[in-house]
């Protein structure tokens, strides 16, 4: 089929899954040279929508049509087929192939004698990026490529494919705010010859990007409009039924003792470089210290070391007087540490573990939670329900896999898992990214909470507006080293971008 589409409608779709109503009689439409933006909390029911679309699952109830035709995928080959395209949250692209190889996957056509016809592959990648300034190097292999370059690629695939509609889920969760001006400039350009389906938590985004918005509640559409009918604090009410209020650091700061001191840190990186070059900060207790820079320059590595969790080839890590390293991850968890993790499906949860296991991983050995090596089931029950209720995890139950659960309750499982702990300290990476607003302000709000209590914080962030709001001192990382602190209620805007650009003051 893959003919030109002028129109799409989803009509009263339903879908269950065992234990939850995830959609709940919803209906969608979008029509040519227009972007819908499809909003909503963690867990609303948007991805889950988009999977009905895509044939990777099937409604119980409901059809969809296009062109005025009714149409069934029974899987992802049926939707492009018929010229649907998807880039997922997570990308889906194999590492160790080159961008050329990635795309031939797709390709049927391009398998001669068991070969894959790389030169057509190669020469159609090159006339989609030509035609839509999506610049990719075909011999690349993925694992070489930043997150915004793979990006580039998933769009070139579904391209090549042949999508007539593009569907994106969280395009700019993991992006900088360059790239995520450079993929915005781009959509705007393929709006008109494709329509899209953008489904995104940051509203100034939706804004900028979308003609019309629908948004989704616990399954339910709850609005339909014109997006030049709501500014975003209506949006943001909307989406989560109640007005949305960031929380902001106002408390008066306090001198107090050193909590964390970072001195001389050289470590390396998986290609080999110094990712940290003489790294020096020190973080005091019950303070917020951000840390603002372009991803790339040291902030994972920097996370990493002080979690045991990367060897530092000199330097020293200090917690409240003790040095971490030479220590175990666990030793040093034993220490008073907690972290949340930049990548919370590899290294903030067992994805197949249960929720409830996933909630006392750093405590299965405790008295709390067994004795003689054997788990006291009815007592990690009784955390989990819990832990589940205080921070709001939304789920059919606690004995299901945390993976199946959506990124913002996966981030509360982490949350309720480091902060029920009591750290002395907290490594927060990213801590909000790819989270809808509601659950960004609630976040936030035990960020603070536990700042008041004296445990001392490094929230490590590209958000700027982020970390302008929580932090009581910005510094600002560049090529592995600390181009300034600033005071962050006197600091702007300009001065942490000259520093992040390298420009120092």
């Amino acid at each position: 089929m893959n003919t030109t589409i002028h129109n799409l409608k989803m009509h009263h779709i339903t879908k269950r899954f065992p234990g939850i109503l995830a959609l709940d009689d919803v209906s969608i439409e979008v029509n040519a040279g227009q972007v819908l933006a499809l909003v909503g909390e963690n867990g609303a029911g948007k991805t889950t929508l988009m999977n009905v679309l895509m044939g990777l699952y099937k409604s119980d109830e409901g059809r969809i049509s296009i062109n005025d035709e009714t149409v069934s995928f029974q899987s992802p080959s049926d939707a492009y087929s018929h010229g649907i395209g998807m880039v997922h949250q997570r990308y889906m692209l194999v590492p160790n192939l080159t961008v050329t190889e990635n795309i031939a996957l797709g390709y049927r056509h391009t398998v001669h004698r068991l070969r894959l016809d790389l030169d057509t592959v190669r020469s159609r990648i090159d006339e989609v990026s030509s035609k839509y300034g999506l610049s990719v190097d075909p011999n690349a292999y993925i694992w070489q490529l930043s997150v915004g370059e793979q990006q580039k690629v998933e769009l070139v695939k579904a391209l090549c494919l042949g999508a007539k509609l593009m569907i994106l889920d969280e395009p700019t969760s993991a992006l900088t705010p360059q790239e995520i001006d450079e993929l915005i400039d781009l959509l705007r350009v393929m709006k008109k010859e494709i329509p899209l389906i953008f489904i995104s938590h940051k509203l100034k985004e939706v804004k900028e990007l979308s003609d019309d918005f629908a948004v989704l509640r616990h399954g339910k559409i709850v609005y339909q409009g014109n997006t030049c009918d709501c500014d975003i604090a209506q949006m943001a009410s909307l989406m989560t039924g109640h007005e949305v209020k960031l929380a902001r650091n106002s408390e008066k700061k306090h001198a107090t003792a050193p909590a964390l001191i970072l001195k001389d840190l050289n470590v390396r990186s998986d290609r080999g470089f110094l990712a940290l070059n003489g790294f020096n900060l020190t973080i005091n207790r019950g303070e917020i210290m951000g840390l603002a820079g372009v991803s790339g320059n040291g902030q994972k590595e920097l996370a990493q070391v002080i979690n045991g969790l990367r060897k530092a080839e000199s330097g020293s890590i200090v917690l409240l007087g003790k040095e971490l390293l030479g220590l175990t991850p666990g030793q040093i968890i034993e220490k008073g540490m907690g972290y949340i993790p930049e990548d919370r499906n590899t290294e903030g949860i067992v994805p197949s573990f249960s929720i409830k296991e996933n909630l006392i991983l750093k405590d299965a050995d405790s008295s709390l939670f067994s004795s003689h090596h054997l788990l006291n089931h009815h007592i990690v029950e009784e955390n989990a329900d819990k832990l589940v209720g205080n921070y709001d995890i939304r789920c059919a139950g606690t004995s299901i896999s945390a993976g199946s659960l959506s990124g913002g309750n996966i981030q509360k499982v982490i949350l309720a898992r480091e902060l029920t702990r009591a750290p002395k300290f907290l490594i927060a990476v990213y801590p909000t990214r790819g989270l809808d607003l509601g659950a960004a302000e609630f976040i936030h709000d035990r960020l603070l909470e536990i700042r008041k209590k004296g445990t001392g914080i490094l929230l490590i962030s590209e958000e700027l507006d982020e970390i302008m709001r929580l932090s009581d001192r910005i510094s600002v990382i560049f090529k592995g080293q600390i181009q300034g602190i600033l005071d962050a209620k006197t600091a702007t805007r300009k001065q942490i971008g000259l520093l992040m650009a390298g420009v120092k003051n």
